[in-house]
């Protein structure tokens, strides 16, 4: 396979690339999957820790994270005991239809052998 494109041209074709936009924001491996348990719906912070099985410092340092970038609400109910809740906003549920076609890739080609 030949190139015509020098090495400028593939710079500046990807430098603004949404792709490689998004990975960089949540491409992280604990952020994809606290967004894909949270399809399951508004969830607390300990059912979250156990779903993804991150330590605490990791989960919050990633919610915190992901709520700053627009993908998850943070609600907290002040009644005794307090209760903090995580969600998706629009933001982040638009990025599950992302996640549905990595399964049916995964379903495809994982394990393949």
């Amino acid at each position: 396979m030949t190139s015509t494109s020098s090495g400028s041209d593939l710079e500046a074709k990807y430098e603004d690339c949404p792709v490689i936009e998004t990975l960089e924001e949540v491409g992280s491996r604990w952020r994809l999957t606290v967004i894909h348990v949270l399809r399951e719906g508004e969830l607390r912070f300990n059912e979250l820790k156990r779903a993804t099985g991150a330590n605490a410092q990791t989960l919050s340092r990633v919610l915190e994270d992901l709520e700053e970038h627009g993908y998850v609400d943070r609600r907290v109910e002040e009644e005794s005991p307090v209760a903090v809740y995580y969600s998706l906003t629009r933001k982040g549920e638009e990025l599950l239809t992302a996640f549905d076609e990595i399964a049916v890739w995964g379903e495809k080609w994982i394990d393949e052998d």
